[in-house]
């Protein structure tokens, strides 16, 4: 009775405090200099590294090259290892040459052991070595005083390693005990009286004539000596071996662990990455302020235009020149810190202009420092040189985006919650009586019994079996959250095996680790264990799982871990996950469990069906197995507006399945509003709509029939456009190259796109620049490539590149333009949901460039199934216009599907008039086709042509 009181109680309490708090409360929050080894590394300044390499211990075999460096302040030994990797990579790992015991190294983030490449020794002296690294005229220095090393392409420097000195490692070590500490004390006390004794002016005479050598003896000694007071030193700052911030005390048992190493990047202003940060998509410089944080928080109604951490972690960075695209990736787990400086940084234009004018030579240069709390340095130097390369280096180490099935990229109604079954009964109603397309329903915590997850509650949800077929009868899914936090109740089934297993979390004595989360006091599972995962997996089998059917999929929240009692709302660092402390891979926790879900959906269907898991937490990688968003934004302009680069930024990564809650989470928005951030979400991957518990109810017929239409209108285009979704979705699972892409990735020349960031490319033929200023009558359009034209997909206008296009708009105003030399596939039939337009005919629309020429591409497949990949089930048409003739051929005689699609029509964009079109079918046989020709927008429609989607055709004009 005690236990249900406070849980009561508990819950009032947290539902106050939502109610009243309207924004992050940062004091919850550490700031660098409030997390003793961010404050201790940042306080390490550039200069003369202490570091040193021992060129005697170089070894290099054909792809490896190992070398020890030395600390002369604590003559403490590092192995660096220096690795030459297939694709223009570098890989370099530093370590302790002896540790006390393991350092924790990151597993199951690389997709397998990267391949090789052959490295040689071009010269060699005492100081320092240069290897060829592979591609030709590129090499690496190894300079020996102070250890630095730089990567050279022919004459030109593409980046250094320490060239700062910010190397630091902080080595495992014995704490010292109290007496020992004393005995110390005393020793060195008599030490200091014996040295001033024979440093007398007697002593000095006696002393004298021993020779040079005997004189340098104390010298040495001296210097060893100092060496050990800067090791006492360094033992006794505050925060190495027990930290507390507010009421939480951190009780690190292995002492200071942090690591540190700095890149330069000469000739570069622009870097990227590194999310999940509510920030402008180019990095800004961390001088004067916070470095950017990476460390998975639940953090409630985030702040935006600040470097702190928020709920994922992605530790890549790309830096961008007009010259070069290259790329670092940080593979660390624990919490980092990444401070960004720049020469370059706060001048004015005058002030640039006045150094041009006064032929100023000094090269921009970015500057990055990472500082991670424990682990080892291993890292991957990207080489570039384009974007693509970038992409596909980052691709191939840790994977591409998972190919998601049709039905995700479609529309997702959500709130926190919806009540009972008759509750989603009638919103799925709604839909259909408003003529609104959508595909999923989802269902937050209240739809569990009593929050425990695998759950339905039996009064609200009681035939939840019954509530699934009726969306499977109009071909629609449901999506229901399964948290990682357990309840601890002995009559929940899931708690109990957890704990019969051995499979929770623990503390630092060894106990059940446990806190506070929505179902009141929680364990937590401990998904670095495979066989926790395998076991949570197994949770989702149908015959586990009561109620669920294969139109349930799953939403994987909270799971940073987000402990309500917890330091800054997360899992104590000295918490155990096995041999391991929390504080060494807390950025994996919730990588592992999207992973687990992931597989427990694709067990379930005997490895057949395609799973969708939306994850909050990610980390690298965390794109193998599904979707993420934003976390919990606001119904303000602002947090439309910031949605823009938070998932340009995640795209850069690797994680293209992103999008922000439609509406804002918190608060409740404007009529304008609503429909600005449906307009803006209808050209975003993820779209779902999705509300907090105490905002009105926001479904979209719910602000008058003129919204609604404006609401229905842009979730149409979103379905029209889901073949070219689809197909660039194929195209990021092969390549790692983004969906949705800043406009520098296609055009790294242009200086004018580097900082732009309210406009976005969907692939490389479609340009979006959402509204998203309140009350606006017009936005301008930054139209990019010289010599390139584009089209307004709405009116069909042209307009030529390089230019900035100011444009009128109304509520119901989409800016979006088609590129010239492009061709899009659509389907123009809408229907109540993606899956009932499966068979529906296509549209081809054919963008001329100012060549007449075009191309694009289609993918098909069954849209749910891993038999695309599997069995080769799938059809990859390529489409070529060229010399007035459009052609459909095979882009891969791999694929072996069937489909009864047809293309219904082909509108061709800046045409001209025809006196004749010809279908050539694949057998031979030619055909008339009718056509339309619209002399003031300059647009042909083919009328169809009723050719099957996979079959080879020519179409000419005459």
């Amino acid at each position: 009775m005690f236990a249900f009181q406070m849980g009561c109680l508990f819950l009032a309490w947290l539902a106050l405090c939502l109610a009243l708090a309207q924004a992050v409360d940062r004091s919850n929050f550490k700031t660098c200099d409030q997390s003793a080894f961010c404050k201790r590394q940042r306080a390490v300044q550039p200069g003369q590294s202490p570091y040193r390499a021992l060129l005697d211990t170089l070894q290099l075999t054909d792809s490896r090259l190992s070398l020890q460096l030395i600390n002369d302040i604590n003559k403490v030994h590092l192995l660096l290892e220096l690795y030459g990797l297939q694709g223009n990579m570098t890989r370099i790992k530093i370590n302790e040459l002896k540790p006390l015991k393991p350092r924790y190294e990151v597993p199951d983030v690389l997709i397998s052991d990267p391949p090789t490449r052959p490295l040689s020794m071009v010269s060699r002296d005492e100081n320092g070595a240069v290897l060829a690294l592979g591609p030709p005229g590129q090499r690496v220095i190894v300079s020996a005083r102070p250890f630095r090393l730089d990567v050279m392409e022919g004459p030109q420097l593409l980046l250094s390693v320490n060239s700062r000195g910010l190397l630091v490692f902080e080595h495992l070590r014995e704490r010292k005990d109290t007496l020992s500490h004393k005995i110390s004390s005393t020793v060195g006390s008599m030490w200091d009286k014996m040295k001033s004794i024979f440093s007398s002016d007697t002593s000095k005479d006696a002393l004298a004539g021993e020779g040079a050598e005997g004189a340098d003896v104390p010298a040495k000694e001296g210097a060893e000596k100092d060496g050990e007071q800067e090791k006492d030193k360094d033992d006794e700052q505050p925060g190495m071996w027990e930290e507390t911030f507010k009421t939480h005390t951190d009780s690190k048992p292995n002492g200071p662990t942090s690591i540190s190493l700095d890149f330069s990047f000469p000739g570069v202003e622009n870097v990227y990455g590194i999310p999940e940060h509510a920030d402008n998509l180019k990095l800004k410089t961390t001088d004067g302020g916070d470095p950017y944080r990476l460390y998975n928080l639940d953090v409630f109604q985030y702040e935006l235009y600040n470097p702190m951490a928020l709920y994922g972690a992605v530790p890549v960075m790309l830096a961008h020149s007009p010259q070069r695209t290259m790329g670092i990736f940080w593979l660390n787990a624990a919490e980092t810190w990444v401070d960004i400086s720049s020469n370059t940084a706060g001048k004015t234009v005058f002030g640039q202009m006045l150094d041009y004018v006064q032929g100023a030579s000094e090269t921009p240069q970015t500057d990055v420092r990472w500082i991670s709390e424990s682990g080892i340095i291993d890292v991957f130097l990207l080489l570039g040189p384009r974007p693509a390369d970038v992409f596909t280096q980052y691709a191939s180490l840790t994977g591409t985006q998972a190919l998601p099935p049709l039905f995700s990229l479609a529309y997702h109604q959500c709130r926190w919650n919806y009540n009972d079954q008759d509750d989603v009964r009638a919103v799925d109603a709604g839909f259909d009586e408003h003529d609104i397309p959508y595909d999923v329903i989802w269902l937050d915590i209240e739809h569990a019994d009593g929050k425990r997850y695998f759950t339905w509650d039996p009064n609200k949800f009681p035939t939840p079996r019954d509530m699934l077929q009726g969306l499977e009868d109009k071909r629609r899914k449901m999506v229901a959250i399964v948290d990682p936090h357990i309840k601890v109740d002995t009559n929940y089934k899931i708690h109990n095996e957890i704990r019969s297993k051995n499979f929770y979390v623990k503390t630092k004595d060894g106990n059940d680790y446990e806190g506070w989360c929505w179902p009141g006091s929680a364990g937590y599972p401990d998904f670095t264990k495979p066989e926790m995962r395998a076991w949570w997996a197994s949770m989702f089998s149908y015959d586990q799982y009561e109620g669920s059917m294969a139109n349930l999929y799953t939403w994987n929240d909270m799971n940073e871990p987000s402990v309500f009692n917890g330091p800054e709302v997360t899992m104590h660092k000295d918490a155990l996950h096995g041999p391991w402390e929390h504080r060494d891979l807390h950025n994996l926790y919730g990588l592992y469990v999207q992973m687990a879900t992931t597989e427990g959906l694709v067990q379930r269907s005997g490895g057949v069906e395609r799973p969708f898991v939306l994850t909050r937490a990610f980390f690298a990688g965390s794109q193998r197995f599904g979707a993420v968003w934003t976390g919990d934004n606001a119904a303000e302009w602002d947090h439309l507006k910031i949605s823009l680069p938070m998932c340009l930024s995640l795209g850069l990564v690797g994680i293209s399945f992103c999008g922000a809650d439609v509406g804002g989470f918190f608060k409740s928005p404007s009529t304008e509003l609503l429909v600005r951030w449906y307009q803006a979400g209808a050209y975003q991957p993820f779209i779902r709509a999705h509300a907090h518990l105490d905002t009105p109810r926001r479904e979209p017929w719910l602000f008058g029939s003129e919204n609604t239409a404006l609401i229905r209108e842009a979730l149409r285009q979103r379905y029209a456009l889901l073949p070219y979704w689809y197909t660039l979705f194929y195209s990021t699972h092969l390549s790692g190259h983004p969906v949705m892409r800043p406009l520098w990735v296609e055009y790294p020349d242009d200086a004018t796109t580097f900082s732009m960031d309210d406009q976005y490319l969907l692939g490389r033929d479609m340009l979006v620049h959402p509204v998203t200023e309140e009350g606006s009558r017009s936005v301008t359009a930054y139209l990019p490539g010289k010599g390139e034209v584009w089209y307004d997909v709405h009116t069909f206008q042209k307009h030529k590149g390089a230019q900035n296009l100011y444009i009128p708009v109304t509520m119901s105003s989409i800016p979006v333009f088609q590129r010239g030399g492009s061709i899009i596939p659509r389907k123009d039939r809408v229907r109540r949901s993606s899956s009932c337009m499966t068979n529906d005919p296509y549209t081809l629309y054919v963008a001329l460039s100012p060549q007449n020429t075009a191309e694009g591409e289609l993918f098909v497949d069954d849209g749910h199934t891993f038999k695309y990949q599997t069995d080769s089930q799938y059809i990859h048409r390529k489409f070529i216009f060229a010399n007035q003739s459009l052609t459909s051929q095979n882009a891969d005689p791999k694929g072996q599907f069937s489909t009864p699609a047809w293309l219904e029509r082909v509108v061709i964009l800046g045409a001209q008039k025809p006196s004749a079109v010809t279908l050539h079918a694949a057998d031979g046989s030619q055909s008339p086709l009718e056509f339309d020709f619209d002399a003031h927008t300059a647009v042909l429609t083919l009328r169809k042509p009723a050719v099957n989607v996979g079959a080879d055709w020519t179409i000419v004009l005459r």
